[in-house]
């Protein structure tokens, strides 16, 4: 009787093993052939990005599948922390991940080249620049663990504090601003700013408790984070573009059927990349229309590197940054023609 009690129990304890194995295997391919994939970000759901980038991208691709493909958006970094996104789309922890390429020190050090003072002037033109070096085969080395399906730019950055009026470099003397990539920090460092890396989730809270004194961010996450409830002077002053990559787990991707990679290669690309980089450039200019409108101090830097008090400091960052590439044995001058030349052919 113990032997056959004992043979039960076992069987029983194999069969809720296969169960959970089953579980899993149907959390991203049911009985019905719907496969699910993950997507991560650390926006927040109410983040226009989301609402007309990501929903969108995700329904479309919902309906050319015919239903056989399930997008789950996980936004606000509730699946991974903005900073390792990338690399947990690398290892499959989420299938779709999107991360500022400057979140990640050193990881994509010829794309950030691109963010540098002169490429860009617009996220539309620094999206183009990113799909023209990927699909020219100038950066693809740097994306090679995960399948890319788009870049987007985020539009040129401004100069946001609190009742503190920056009109030269002079100005910005030991301010503590908060940046986004290593290429932010040496342009700051060099216009006599502290930079303070903080993910764009903890700005808010950063900025209240005086932790930093401004930020240097685009328009649309000042209104996504609230930013703009805190501060009220800005400078706009285009020196700085920072730039995001979609990315898919590869061998997720490559388990697709041929029908079903082609409905994620319809919706990449560069043509993908222009589109969501264009709809940050329009919020960028709604949120900079609100606080004009609030009657918040703006001050405009149109050209600073034809500008003599900004042009020394932004040269000697960018320097800084190429000699710091030369040192790891990167070829940063010609790699640097080239992401110039990818500007010029994205202009317009």
């Amino acid at each position: 009787m113990k032997r056959k009690l004992s043979y039960v129990a076992l069987m029983a304890g194999l069969l809720a093993v296969a169960g959970c194995s089953n579980d899993q295997s149907s959390a991203d391919s049911n009985s019905e052939g719907v496969t699910t994939l993950r997507f991560s970000h650390f926006m927040t759901p109410n983040d226009p990005i989301n609402k007309e980038v990501f929903e969108p991208w995700a329904k479309k691709v919902e309906e050319d599948s015919k239903g056989r493909l399930k997008v789950e958006i996980y936004p606000s970094a509730t699946l991974s922390k903005p900073d390792s996104t990338y690399e947990s789309s690398v290892s499959g922890i989420v299938d779709i991940g999107v991360q500022p390429q400057g979140y990640t020190s050193g990881r994509f050090p010829i794309s950030l080249m691109a963010e540098l003072p002169g490429i860009s002037t617009s996220g539309e033109q620094l999206g183009c620049v990113m799909h023209k070096l990927y699909d020219d085969g100038v950066i693809a080395d740097e994306y090679k663990d995960t399948h890319v399906l788009f870049m987007l730019g985020s539009g040129s950055h401004s100069l946001h504090t609190k009742d503190k009026t920056i009109k030269t470099p002079a100005d910005l003397q030991g301010m503590r601003i908060r940046r986004t990539s290593s290429v932010t920090a040496d342009l700051l460092d060099a216009l006599g700013a502290v930079p303070v890396g903080i993910p764009a989730m903890d700005t808010y809270t950063s900025l209240q408790r005086g932790v930093i004194d401004g930020v240097s961010l685009p328009w649309q996450p000042m209104a996504a984070f609230r930013l703009n409830e805190l501060v009220n002077t800005h400078t706009v002053l285009p020196y700085y573009n920072a730039e995001f990559v979609i990315s898919m787990n590869k061998d997720k991707y490559n388990s697709l059927p041929d029908d079903l990679k082609k409905v994620i290669d319809d919706n990449s690309g560069a043509q993908m990349g222009i589109k969501g980089s264009k709809i940050f450039d329009r919020i960028n200019e709604e949120v900079m229309k609100e606080a004009a409108a609030r009657g918040d101090t703006i001050i405009e830097i149109k050209d600073p590197l034809n500008d003599p008090a900004w042009k020394p400091a932004l040269e000697k960052g960018t320097q800084k940054y190429l000699d710091n590439l030369k040192a790891q044995g990167i070829d940063a001058d010609a790699l640097y023609e080239k992401v110039k030349a990818a500007s010029v052919s994205c202009q317009g």
